[in-house]
């Protein structure tokens, strides 16, 4: 157990971090909530990482204090980066050294064995940190021209005449943009980072694990292909009106379900 002066140090460096990326915090929060987000799961990101270390904290009181002052080097890189970050207002990087700065907390505070166990719910919080824009954007017109490219593939395949321009599928009688909320790049990061918390919950060998977590990516963009190959034959089908409204939005939701399902199946494959 740590002392009553260790929990004081531990309170007010953990307090004085806290206040340093209150810039951070706020732009993170900023780009979860904004319209038409990418990153609305972001939310949710330190609450899962939070109930993780909850469902520990038996091993974790059971494990001796080891202390150590290598984590002044990895609170002290952290903070350096945190602080160049800031001074030039890049706050992805400013946010990504606090994964550092935990670690170096950690390090400082409890020693390497407590650091084991957290390592999984620390670098989970990696997942809420969002994606430069220009990131963002250059990996949304490359899945939406992915996904606009293997979908004419099914639907000529399926008998129905269709051309791609770019992320547009022309068919007779409809025209199909693949605009960037369609490009699947919302389900691809929520899928990866359901992926990683299904494969270190999952009872698989590593490598098993590592298997799984990749799946989600073109379980994903699998997904979405699907997702924009209906529309496209409802849109021929029965008319542009129709592949719209409720129905887009149905099968926006179900492209996560099919996902879902898809990383459940290829989690009892590996069994």
């Amino acid at each position: 157990m740590m002392k009553k002066q260790d929990w004081v140090r531990l309170g007010v460096l953990a307090g004085l971090t806290l206040i340093a990326y209150i810039p951070t915090f706020i732009w993170m929060v900023d780009r979860w909530s904004v319209a038409d987000t990418y990153y609305s799961h972001g939310f949710l990101v330190p609450l899962i990482s939070l109930f993780i270390v909850w469902t520990k904290r038996d091993k974790l009181f059971e494990l001796k204090l080891s202390p150590t002052g290598w984590g002044w080097l990895f609170f002290g890189v952290g903070m350096f980066v945190h602080v160049l970050s800031a001074l030039w207002r890049v706050y992805f990087t400013s946010g990504f050294s606090l994964i550092p700065v935990i670690v170096g907390l950690i390090l400082l505070f409890l020693g390497k064995r407590h650091l084991r166990i957290l390592a999984f719910p620390i670098g989970f919080l990696v997942f809420m940190l969002p994606l430069p824009l220009v990131a963002i954007a250059n990996l949304s017109f490359r899945l939406k021209i992915i996904a606009a490219n293997i979908s004419t593939l099914l639907v000529n395949q399926i008998g129905i005449s269709a051309i791609r321009e770019g992320s547009i599928i022309k068919t007779k009688h409809s025209v199909l943009v693949v605009e960037d909320p369609c490009s699947g790049i919302r389900s691809l990061i929520a899928l990866i980072a359901l992926g990683a918390l299904m494969a270190y919950f999952s009872k698989l060998s590593k490598p098993k694990k590592i298997i799984l977590l990749l799946s989600s990516i073109p379980i994903a963009v699998g997904t979405n292909v699907i997702r924009i190959t209906a529309l496209t034959l409802v849109s021929e089908i029965y008319g542009s009106k129709y592949a719209s409204g409720v129905f887009h939005d149905t099968m926006g939701i179900l492209v996560f379900v099919f996902a879902f399902l898809g990383l459940s199946a290829v989690a009892k494959i590996l069994e």
